[in-house]
C-alpha cells in the first residue's frame, strides 16, 4: 500500500501516461490510500492468526489469503500476525500448544490427503474451545468431516477424495445426486469435474451469513472437484451446523455456520480473491473483528 503512494511521489504514473500517449483525466485521489497505510504502519493493537496447510513454508502459497486477512485487520484498525503452522508436521498432542496464544483459526484450500488429520483435530479444538474459525473450501469440508465423525459419530466420515473405503460425506460433483443414495469413490478420470468461476449462493434468513454479507444472494468465485454430499444435512442440522447457503438448486452446501460458537464458518468458494485493501471482504473483516474480540 505504501508502495503506491511511492510511486506517485516518483511520478512513475506519468511516466506511463507518457510511454502510451496518453492524457489524464483527473488528479488521482490518494487520500483513501494515506488513510489505509496510516492505519497498517501505526496500529498498536494486533491479532494471532493461525493458517494451517501444507504449504505455509512456501511465501506466496497462499499470498491471496495472507492479503484478505491484512485487509481486514485495516478494516478493524488491528494488525494482523499470521502463525503458519504446517499441517504435515502437526500432532494432535500438539494442538493446544501451538493454538494458545492464536485468536482464530483458518484452514486454506487445498488438494490431497497429506496434513488432513492434523487440520482436523484442530478444527474440533477450534470449535470445542469456542476459537473463531474460517474453513476455505478444503477447509470446510474438513470441517464436516470433523463434525460428522465427532457429532454425529459417523467415525469413518471421510471424502472420496482421501478414502474409497470411508463413509463418504464428501465426494465428486459426477458422484453426486444419484437418487439420494450414498454416494461412492471413483476410478474415472478426473479432468473435467472441476467447478470453475463464479457461482451464486442463496444465503438463509436470520443466519450469521445473511448478516454479514447484509444480502440475500451472492456470487463468489469456486475452484473445486469434491462437494459436500447433503444426504446428512437434516442430521447436521439438528446437531447444530446449518447449512446456512446452498446452490438456487438447493442441491450444493456452499456455505455451512456453527450455532452456540461465537464465529464458525465454512465457505466452498474462495472470497480471498475478491477483497481488496480498500474494499476489504465482509467475510475477511468479520472474521478478524471475531479474533479481536476474542483476544
Amino acid at each position: 500500500m505504501k508502495h503506491r503512494l511511492a510511486f506517485f511521489n516518483q511520478k512513475l504514473d506519468k511516466q506511463v501516461l507518457k510511454y502510451f500517449k496518453l492524457k489524464s483525466k483527473k488528479r488521482p485521489n490518494l487520500l483513501p490510500w494515506k488513510k489505509i497505510t496510516k492505519i497498517s504502519l501505526n496500529t498498536k493493537k494486533s491479532v494471532n492468526i493461525a493458517i494451517i496447510g501444507k504449504y505455509v513454508n512456501l511465501k506466496d502459497a497462499y499470498k491471496s489469503l495472507d492479503e484478505a486477512l491484512i485487509h481486514g485487520g485495516i478494516s478493524n484498525k488491528v494488525k494482523v500476525n499470521l502463525v503458519r503452522i504446517e499441517s504435515d508436521k502437526l500432532k494432535v498432542n500438539q494442538i493446544r500448544k501451538k493454538l494458545k496464544n492464536v485468536s482464530g483459526l483458518l484452514i486454506p484450500g487445498g488438494f490431497g490427503k497429506r496434513g488432513t488429520e492434523g487440520k482436523i483435530s484442530a478444527i474440533r479444538y477450534a470449535r470445542e474451545n469456542k476459537i473463531p474459525f474460517l474453513g476455505i473450501c478444503f477447509g470446510m469440508q474438513m470441517a464436516i468431516i470433523e463434525f460428522a465423525r465427532n457429532k454425529l459419530k459417523i467415525k469413518r466420515a471421510g471424502s472420496s477424495e482421501l478414502d474409497k473405503n470411508c463413509y463418504p460425506v464428501i465426494g465428486l460433483i459426477n458422484e453426486w445426486g444419484k437418487n439420494g443414495k450414498i454416494i461412492k469413490g471413483t476410478d474415472k478420470e478426473l479432468g473435467g469435474t472441476m467447478r470453475l468461476g463464479l457461482y451464486e449462493a442463496k444465503l438463509r434468513n436470520n443466519s450469521a451469513i445473511k448478516k454479514i454479507y447484509k444480502s440475500n444472494s451472492i456470487k463468489e468465485r469456486h475452484r473445486h472437484r469434491y462437494e459436500v454430499n447433503n444426504i446428512l444435512k437434516n442430521e447436521f442440522e439438528r446437531k447444530g451446523l446449518i447449512f446456512s447457503g446452498m446452490s438456487p438448486d438447493d442441491n450444493l452446501p456452499e456455505i455451512i455456520e456453527l450455532k452456540n460458537h461465537p464465529w464458525f464458518i465454512g465457505v466452498q468458494f474462495h472470497p480471498e480473491f475478491k477483497s481488496r485493501p480498500l474494499t476489504p471482504h465482509p467475510l475477511f473483516s468479520s472474521f478478524i473483528k471475531a479474533a479481536k474480540n476474542h483476544k
